[in-house]
């Protein structure tokens, strides 16, 4: 039976927008395992008529081990063919059910994710569609190929954008020789020599039971949920332990990366590595950051560097936590020839603010500025259930959510000055510059 989807997408809209925020203040999580040993992160909307589901997988491009790209491309694939059925019959199938299906990988974890209507008619053959893709894809040669050439036209696309050869440049010196430096998309040399059968082992060695975290948030009980999450993995093939990625190494000194390229901006990329999930200080850091770069036009970067100065278009700053050491990282646009003058500026700023750390009144602004806007960012099932992913995968406590805005008032500025002086080193930062320098302007004008 097929249903009008935009106007289910509508329904859903309207409902989401009537549903009231302290609805979502602190959600009960409730964890178990499945009968295969998956972990299962569940919550009980009772709103809205829908479910979402989201599984997560330890297969991100960390684990590409030397061929850059196998994550994206083995995730990419699994929408593109199972049991016996082509990735048009398989978008057809969720279409017809008003099911949204969604997949992707990043650095960390590969995921699929579900929406469907909580009505049976439409969430079971959801279901058993989802199932299939887990379980049983084809990985043809056909879609291969396909799929592997859109990712090589990506590439050439990134080659002219000067924020990605600064980003991918930022990422191998920041790394070395640790698996993060690998380039999520891949790159000349490993999308060449890509082949099928590597992608057939990366997805028997990853997308296993024991290397699985599933969240489900919706209209369900318990015992539903534990039915739902025993079928889906219940064709997976269980797996073994993966082992875990290695530390990353602090950097032993600073080092500056310019990169030419005929561009009317330079972008500066500048940082080292910073936090991972559940580190002791994460809270410290992310409410140091805040008033630093973390706050868009209230933050000191740009009311120093664009409002004051008009040295930069976009300026921020952010910690990126991993399962291993995330960057802490600080982003800037800035025209050309006032690109070393705005890059003394931010370096400058960034030495005062870890020497001395935010005000008391910066301090109190930032604590009511992110725990006031924390309900925003878990008003909706769809987002819920992308944080209980993030506890799951992490290994997080349960009353995360619930204690988040207490751990952020309980931040002092003693806790940020310390985390800053022995987190951070201003001596030992990798920045990255990618644009037209002045001489080579000056040169092609006198051409």
């Amino acid at each position: 039976m097929q249903i009008n989807t935009r106007f289910i997408l509508l329904v859903t809209t309207l409902l989401l927008s009537a549903v009231s925020l302290n609805a979502f203040a602190s959600p009960r999580i409730l964890q178990w395992h499945t009968a295969k040993g998956t972990p299962v992160y569940f919550v009980e909307s009772k709103q809205l008529p829908i479910v979402d589901i989201r599984i997560i997988f330890d297969a991100g491009s960390a684990r590409d081990d030397s061929q850059a790209g196998l994550a994206v491309l083995t995730n990419a694939l699994l929408a593109e063919g199972a049991a016996e059925k082509s990735a048009q019959q398989i978008a057809e199938q969720f279409e017809d059910v008003g099911a949204q299906f969604g997949n992707g990988a990043l650095r960390d974890m590969a995921w699929l994710s579900l929406r469907s209507l909580r009505d049976d008619r439409y969430l079971r053959p959801a279901l058993l569609t989802l199932k299939d893709l887990l379980s049983k894809p084809t990985f043809s040669e056909e879609s291969f190929q396909r799929e592997l050439a859109n990712l090589k036209v990506a590439r050439q696309a990134a080659k002219q954008s000067p924020e990605t050869l600064a980003s991918e440049a930022f990422y191998k010196a920041l790394y070395g020789d640790h698996p993060y430096a690998s380039p999520v998309n891949g790159d000349d040399e490993s999308l060449i020599s890509m082949q099928r059968k590597q992608v057939l082992n990366f997805y028997d060695r990853y997308y296993v039971s024991s290397n699985a975290v599933i969240a489900i948030v919706g209209q369900l009980t318990r015992a539903q949920a534990e039915n739902m999450a025993d079928d889906l993995v219940s064709e997976l093939k269980k797996g073994i332990k993966i082992p875990p990625l290695p530390p990353v190494k602090n950097l032993s000194e600073a080092q500056t990366i310019k990169i030419d390229f005929p561009s009317q901006q330079t972008h500066i990329m500048m940082g080292q590595p910073g936090t991972q999930r559940g580190d002791k200080d994460y809270f410290s850091l992310y409410v140091a950051n805040h008033p630093f770069g973390g706050s868009g036009f209230s933050s000191r970067l740009v009311d120093e560097i664009r409002e004051k100065r008009g040295l930069a278009y976009s300026v921020h700053s952010y910690f990126s936590p991993s399962r291993e050491l995330g960057p802490f990282l600080i982003g800037m646009q800035t025209k050309n020839e006032q690109a070393q003058q705005a890059l003394g500026l931010l370096t400058s700023e960034l030495q005062k603010f870890w020497q001395k750390g935010p005000t008391e009144d910066e301090l109190e602004s930032t604590v009511k500025n992110i725990t006031g806007g924390f309900p925003l960012r878990i008003d909706s099932n769809k987002k819920i259930v992308e944080y209980l992913s993030m506890i799951g995968f992490y290994h997080l406590p349960l009353d995360y959510l619930h204690n988040f805005n207490r751990q952020i008032e309980a931040v002092t500025l003693e806790q940020i000055k310390s985390a800053l002086q022995r987190r951070l080193n201003p001596e030992k930062m990798i920045t990255v510059i990618v644009g037209a320098s002045t001489e080579s302007k000056a040169s092609s004008q006198n051409r």
